[in-house]
């Protein structure tokens, strides 16, 4: 008997809506009807609406997709890899995007993010503005790019040495906890530890214990930004690191 709309519809996490649509243009006509007249899809049509969400998600328009996968020529397999790479290369390009964000993010924090060639000093050989445009279209509609933005654009000359001002005491404070001995998973290190994820949520963007972690690990993997930490104290970046985590699973 097949699929009903209502189970493709799960299975694919689209609505019904969009399944009558794309049956409507003869992008994704079901193969069969009940005897009530009801929409029936099987395995073959299921097939065809992965490779129509799959150029979807690439961002090819419905009228493209249908001449794709329309051609007598074509072949599913020829789809797959294609759609492969593409997806690949995306990943690729939204990775790249992330960490130019993260890097953004982190630099605005440390208050060295001021001029044209700071930006370029903090991120190397990558020029963060490269991605901005497409960062802004992806996410520039969320509340938390919304913020990060509205916040930095607001701050003063006063405001950055303040934050300075703290981001340097909560350093010196920590290298001392370090000193006497504290391990990552001490009471004292995992209240610097939320210490540093509410400085970051204060001065720029809501920071959740899972964005913290996050970042805790670039400190660590990113070189700019450990040398950064060591710089209080060797081995901070890495003690850093495991008391943002501490911090997180206890918090769970």
């Amino acid at each position: 008997m097949g699929y009903s709309v209502g189970q493709v519809a799960g299975f694919a996490g689209v609505t019904v809506r969009t399944l009558h649509h794309y049956d409507e243009i003869g992008l994704l006509s079901p193969s069969g009807r009940s005897g009530a007249g009801h929409r029936r899809y099987d395995d073959a049509d299921l097939d065809r609406l992965q490779r129509i969400l799959f150029y979807r998600e690439l961002g090819f328009p419905l009228e493209e997709v249908a001449v794709l996968l329309d051609d007598p020529e074509s072949d599913p397999r020829e789809h797959l890899r294609r759609q492969h790479a593409l997806l690949s290369d995306r990943i690729d390009r939204l990775q790249r995007m992330a960490k130019a964000v993260e890097h953004a993010m982190e630099a605005h924090q440390m208050g060295i993010n001021l001029t044209p060639e700071e930006k370029f000093e903090v991120f190397g050989d990558k020029d963060p503005e490269q991605y901005a445009e497409e960062a802004e279209r992806r996410w520039g509609g969320t509340d938390s790019y919304r913020e990060s933005q509205r916040r930095a654009a607001s701050y003063t000359k006063d405001d950055w040495k303040r934050m300075q001002a703290e981001a340097a005491d909560w350093g010196a404070r920590y290298a001392a906890l370090m000193e006497a001995g504290e391990a990552p998973e001490g009471e004292r290190a995992m209240a610097m530890a939320e210490e540093h994820r509410q400085h970051i949520s204060k001065w720029f963007y809501d920071c959740p214990y899972e964005m913290h972690s996050c970042l805790g690990g670039m400190y660590v993997s990113d070189e700019r930004f450990k040398a950064f930490y060591d710089a209080m104290r060797p081995g901070l970046a890495e003690h850093l690191r495991d008391a943002i985590l501490a911090n997180a699973v206890r918090a769970v």
